[in-house]
């Protein structure tokens, strides 16, 4: 949610901060600001409602704005409404102090009601303008510098904060100070960089600092040096991003969802690739023992969204094989009811981006109880990563779209990986079992590859249904999970009404809603519910609806059941939900594409929510 961008070097500010918000779109916003300063004491601040393009059309694509130091951002309204008043940057009374801010404060009114006795005045509704405004006036209280000044800010605040602050007595300089929201620091040899995420800098530079949580930074034309709390400096460690500027471009692809979708059988391989080393399961680099997994009682896994979707398949596969207890619940839901954690047991944090914030409080919720934290995230150096005991990779590369795509996909390898071993390890499998479950990953990437050479077929299909007002998912055991998904990715794209339901489940409620012409998908990938589940279609055909069937090739039968049949290539049923998502997938892009809809920036979504 929102984004943040930052300059100081020698070249002009304004059109390389407008780059990398554009690159930062796809977290969602609803109005967008710049703030420019050269040499001297003059701060240009523009803002604009709406798209970036508002923000360039006002700017001349930020050729009218002269200076070589400035932040920009991206606003996602919390507090107060869309509007060009509330769009960031900020200011103090005297323009002494400009910022932006990512994040939620959560005692905004109260520091508002304390700079208010203090003779401050107030323009807009956000509580960022409290934090800026608190900021001004510790500076100027105390006489102090910019470090004391943020310092004392961010021991003052409640809440979580990534911010990007220019003072005007400091004209070459952007401070810089997070707690709980994602930032990244880049560096070149005549520039530095702030970003909430590696696409916005990428084209400039591919090293990168990783600050950490209440931590503070100042940028110079190319340095960068940090603080903690006291005002001590700190030393960091220069990372270096392996992925360039390309992959984070479309590729050719009209969407860059459309493009993350046929990246798919990659970021399988890659993942798979990363920890299969001459046929063995290596999970070492992981911080992951063979020790560790004999001694695990219990899993608990806490994620958001499709990584919610991913830990739900994680648990029938997990159980399966492992024969152990797997809860798996929703991360906002997590610490709220003050969760019972036995002993010997691990509890699994998935996220993409590694900075989602429900996610992250159950990691911490996780630790205070002594529980040994494991996270599976797509973005290195990212805040779960950083404090997770032990953390598992994904090797996606970077995911533009806000419907993830690829990055789930990843998720799903990385879950078939630790259950696997962990089987192997304690023995509820033998090394037979081990060998062929490993060999059946090895294929998926080919048999992916496969499913997405019928997407004409599935094109044609979902324009025949572009005016559907609802769509219901069935399926059974695994084959649920792959709805939940199915269903997600068709109403968060395309804002039609879908549902996802336990195919035994109809007769309890849901088969009440099923109407003529209703479009029901059914999932039949497990052999041992296909029956049970192709009698629930039955049960809904004869209500009236429309019905597909998504199977595996062989399961001929079901096209005397269903209207319209989509197979994917045989596969351990297992790892089904790796294939069998791919055609829900092209479904909800191809609803979007149908009804001329923002594919990759669906309206109210953000790629990763960092505020609960």
């Amino acid at each position: 949610m929102c984004g943040i961008v930052g300059y100081a070097g020698a070249a002009q500010a304004a059109p390389i901060l407008l780059e990398g918000l554009t690159r930062l779109e796809y977290r969602g916003y609803d109005s967008a600001g710049l703030a420019v300063r050269d040499g001297s004491n003059k701060v240009e601040v523009v803002k604009a409602k709406g798209r970036l393009q508002v923000l360039k059309d006002k700017t001349g694509d930020g050729t009218a704005l002269h200076g070589n130091v400035g932040i920009g951002h991206t606003r996602w309204a919390t507090h107060g409404e869309p509007s060009e008043n509330n769009a960031h940057p900020h200011i103090s009374d005297d323009m002494n102090v400009v910022a932006v801010h990512n994040g939620i404060i959560e005692n905004y009114t109260e520091i508002k009601d304390k700079l208010i006795r203090n003779g401050y005045s107030f323009y807009s509704e956000t509580d960022t303008e409290a934090i800026v405004k608190l900021i001004d006036y510790y500076y100027k209280k105390y006489n102090i510098g910019p470090i004391d000044a943020i310092a004392k800010t961010m021991v003052r605040v409640r809440g979580s904060y990534a911010i990007a602050v220019m003072f005007r007595e400091y004209p070459g300089e952007i401070w810089v100070a997070r707690k709980d929201s994602p930032m990244i620091i880049g560096v070149s040899e005549d520039a530095a960089f702030v970003a909430s995420d590696v696409p916005a800098i990428l084209k400039h530079t591919r090293d990168v600092y990783y600050i950490g949580n209440l931590e503070m930074a100042v940028l110079r034309a190319g340095e960068v040096h940090f603080y903690n709390l006291d005002g001590d400096e700190i030393k960091k460690d220069l990372s270096h991003i392996e992925w360039d500027s390309e992959a984070a471009e479309k590729g050719g692809f009209e969407h860059f969802m459309m493009k993350e979708i046929h990246e798919q059988p990659k970021a399988v391989s890659d993942t798979i690739t990363a920890y299969v080393k001459d046929g063995d399961i290596d999970l070492s680099s992981c911080g992951i023992t063979d020790e560790d997994l004999k001694k695990l009682q219990r899993i608990y896994i806490s994620a958001c969204g499709s990584a919610y979707h991913v830990g739900v398949t994680m648990q029938y596969v997990v159980e399966s094989l492992v024969k152990i207890p797997v809860r798996v619940e929703l991360a906002s839901e997590f610490r709220y009811r003050d969760p019972i954690l036995e002993k010997g047991s691990c509890m699994i944090a998935i996220s993409q981006s590694g900075e989602t914030a429900d996610t992250l409080a159950a990691i911490r919720e996780a630790k205070e109880k002594g529980v040994t934290t494991l996270g599976i995230v797509n973005v290195v150096g990212s805040t779960i990563a950083r404090e997770a005991d032990k953390v598992i990779y994904t090797m996606a590369g970077p995911e533009i779209a806000v419907a993830t795509t690829k990055a789930y996909s990843a998720q799903l390898i990385a879950g078939y990986l630790l259950a696997i071993k962990t089987a192997f390890v304690k023995g509820t499998i033998d090394k037979e079992r081990y060998d062929a479950l490993i060999a059946e990953l090895k294929e998926l990437p080919d048999k992916i590859s496969r499913v997405l050479e019928d997407k004409e077929r599935i094109q044609w299909f979902t324009a025949k249904f572009s005016l559907a007002h609802d769509i219901f998912f069935i399926g059974r055991g695994m084959d649920y999970a792959i709805s939940l998904e199915g269903s997600l990715k068709m109403k968060e794209i395309s804002y039609v009404h879908s549902e996802a339901y336990a195919a035994g489940e109809l007769k309890h409620g849901t088969i009440s809603l099923v109407e003529d012409g209703t479009l029901v998908i059914g999932v039949l990938t497990q052999p041992s519910l296909y029956e049970k589940t192709r009698s629930n279609l039955v049960e809904v055909k004869s209500r009236g609806a429309y019905l597909m069937g998504l199977t595996t090739a062989g399961n001929y039968a079901i096209e005397d059941t269903v209207d319209f049949t989509i197979y994917i290539p045989k596969i351990e049923p297992l790892f089904a939900n790796s294939l069998a998502i791919v055609p829900l997938q092209l479904m909800g892009y191809y609803m979007s594409v149908a009804k001329g809809l923002d594919v990759d920036k669906p309206r109210n979504l953000a790629k990763s929510v960092t505020v609960e």
